[in-house]
C-alpha cells in the first residue's frame, strides 16, 4: 500500500480552487493542463477521426488484438474533459485490455443537455458495429459521469435492440445526480475531489430541462435486466462510493454477473493518477485482464 504516494496526490489536489467557486470554462481548461502533463508511452499510437461531427480517436499498441475493441467514455462532471484529458489512461487501459481502444467526445453540458452525451455514445457503438466490431468483443468503460454514462448507453443499446456489448467496466462511477447515498456525507471529510455541491452544479448544468431520475441520466433509476458482465472499481474514500455499492445491488438483483471492488484508501478515479500511483497501475492491470477474460 503507496500510502506516501497518495498523500503527495491529496497534496496536490488540495492546492485547486473550490469548484464551486470557479467557472466551467476555467475548470475545462485546468482539466486539459493536467491531463497534458501525463506521460503517454511511446509505443502506443494515438488515431484522431471523427464520427460524424463527433470527435474520436482510436489508440492501439503494436500487441493488440484488432478484434477487440474498448469504447471508452471520459469523466467529468458531464460539463468537463475530452479526449486529450484521458489519453494516457485510456491508452494504459487498452495496453492492459489487449485490444484497441475508442474514446469520443460526446456532447456536453451546459452548451449541449441531456440525453445529448447518452446520443453520442449510443452513436459510436453503433459504428464500432458497422466497422464490423463484433458486440460481444466490445467493453464500454467510463469513469464518474463516464461510468454512469457507460451504465446508461447499456441500457439504450439494449433498449434499442442493438446486439449488447461484451462488458462494462465502471471506474467511480457517477450514477445518482441527485447525491442522495449516504456516503455523500459520510464520506465528505476524507474525499479530496468530489463534493455534494460542485456534483448539484454539474447535474443542473448537464441536465438542462430534463429529470434527474431519468434512468439514462442517473442509472440507479434503471432495469439492470439483460445488461452484460460488470465490473465496478470504487475507492474508499469517495463521497460517490454509495453509488457504486447501488450499482452492484441492483445489477446483482437482474441476475447481471458483477464484480465490484472497493480499494482502501482511494480516491475518485485514482487509476487517472497512474503514473505517480502504484494502485492506479495496479488496478488498470487487473481490470484489463478481468475484461479480457470476460469477453474471451
Amino acid at each position: 500500500m503507496s500510502l506516501d504516494e497518495i498523500a503527495i496526490i491529496r497534496q496536490m489536489l488540495a492546492q485547486r480552487p473550490s469548484r464551486e467557486d470557479t467557472p466551467i470554462s476555467e475548470m475545462r481548461q485546468g482539466y486539459e493542463d493536467f491531463g497534458a502533463m501525463l506521460p503517454k508511452a511511446a509505443d502506443i499510437t494515438f488515431t484522431p477521426f471523427s464520427i460524424g461531427t463527433m470527435a474520436a480517436e482510436w489508440s492501439s499498441t503494436p500487441a493488440a488484438d484488432q478484434s477487440q475493441v474498448m469504447l471508452y467514455l471520459h469523466g467529468g462532471g458531464y460539463v468537463l474533459g475530452s479526449i486529450s484529458t484521458h489519453r494516457a489512461m485510456v491508452g494504459e487501459l487498452g495496453r492492459a485490455f489487449g485490444g484497441r481502444t475508442l474514446a469520443i467526445h460526446y456532447r456536453m453540458g451546459p452548451e449541449v443537455p441531456f440525453p445529448a452525451a447518452v446520443d453520442d455514445a449510443v452513436a459510436a457503438y453503433e459504428f464500432l458495429l458497422a466497422q464490423g466490431v463484433a458486440s460481444n468483443r466490445i467493453v464500454i468503460a467510463g469513469d464518474s459521469a463516464g461510468g454512469g454514462l457507460t451504465l446508461a448507453t447499456l441500457m439504450a443499446i439494449r433498449d434499442k435492440g442493438l446486439a449488447m456489448a461484451g462488458a462494462g467496466f465502471c471506474i467511480s462511477p457517477w450514477a445518482d445526480l441527485e447525491g442522495r447515498g449516504d456516503s455523500m456525507t459520510s464520506k465528505a471529510a476524507v474525499d479530496p475531489m468530489v463534493q455534494h455541491d460542485g456534483l448539484a452544479m454539474m447535474a443542473a448544468a448537464y441536465i438542462g430541462k430534463g429529470d434527474l431520475r431519468h434512468p439514462y441520466a442517473s442509472p440507479i433509476h434503471g432495469d439492470f435486466a439483460r445488461l452484460p458482465p460488470l465490473l465496478i472499481h470504487v475507492g474508499s474514500a469517495e463521497t460517490l462510493l454509495d453509488d457504486s455499492i447501488r450499482v452492484a445491488q441492483l445489477a446483482g438483483a437482474a441476475d447481471v454477473p458483477v464484480h465490484l471492488e472497493i480499494w482502501p484508501h482511494m480516491i475518485h478515479v485514482w487509476h487517472f493518477f497512474a503514473p505517480m500511483l502504484a494502485e492506479g497501475r495496479q488496478a488498470i492491470t487487473s481490470a484489463g485482464a478481468w475484461l479480457a477474460r470476460t469477453i474471451a
